[in-house]
C-alpha cells in the first residue's frame, strides 16, 4: 500500500523583471518539492515558499547569509528553530520547511551550459534545495555530496526528466 503524504502547500514569488518565467514552470516546482517529500516519506503537512530572483538579489543574500560575495543558482534557507526542531505554522499545523531563492538569470544560463532545458535546470534547482530544507547537505563530505547527488537524480527521474532525457542536442548539418 502506497504511504500517504500530507498536504503541500507551495508559495512561488517572481522577485525578478529580468526573465519572463516561462509557462508551466509553478507547476513543475509543486511537482518537485511534492516527489521530494514522498521520497523521504515526509507524511506531515508542509509549506515552502519558492522565490524567483535577479543575480544581483541572490549575490546579496549569498553575502550576507553565506559571506560569498558571490553570484549563485539558489540557496536554500530552512526553517529549523534553536533546538533544530522544525516550525510549525500554528494556524494550520504544518510544517515550515523553509525558503527556496532561485536566479532565474543563472538558470537560464546553466542550462544552457549544461545543454538541457531550462525546465530541467529548474528541476534540479528546487529538488536540490528542498533536499537542503529536509537537512542534507553536499558540503560536508564527499560521501554525503554522492547520497545527495543521487537522490537528486532518482526524484528527477520519477518525474521524468532525468539527466539523459533532456539534454538538447544541435542538429548536424
Amino acid at each position: 500500500m502506497a504511504q500517504q503524504t500530507g498536504k503541500l502547500k507551495v508559495c512561488i514569488k517572481n522577485d525578478q523583471t529580468n526573465v519572463k518565467i516561462p509557462s508551466g514552470i509553478r507547476l513543475l516546482i509543486r511537482r518537485c518539492c511534492h516527489a521530494v517529500l514522498i521520497s523521504e516519506g515526509f507524511t506531515q503537512n508542509a509549506e515552502v515558499s519558492v522565490s524567483f530572483v535577479s543575480n544581483q538579489e541572490i549575490k546579496k543574500l549569498n553575502k550576507s547569509y553565506r559571506q560569498k560575495d558571490s553570484v549563485t543558482d539558489v540557496l536554500s534557507f530552512p526553517l529549523t528553530s534553536e533546538d533544530g526542531r522544525m516550525e510549525i505554522n500554528t494556524e494550520t499545523g504544518a510544517v515550515l520547511l523553509g525558503d527556496i531563492v532561485i536566479s532565474i538569470e543563472t538558470a537560464v544560463k546553466q542550462a544552457n551550459i549544461y545543454g538541457h532545458s531550462l525546465s530541467r535546470e529548474i528541476g534540479f534547482l528546487t529538488v536540490h534545495s528542498m533536499l537542503h530544507l529536509l537537512g542534507y547537505d553536499h558540503e560536508t563530505s564527499p560521501l554525503d555530496e554522492r547520497i545527495m547527488r543521487e537522490k537528486e537524480e532518482a526524484v528527477l527521474d520519477k518525474l521524468g526528466i532525468s539527466r539523459e532525457l533532456t539534454y538538447t542536442t544541435t542538429p548536424e548539418n
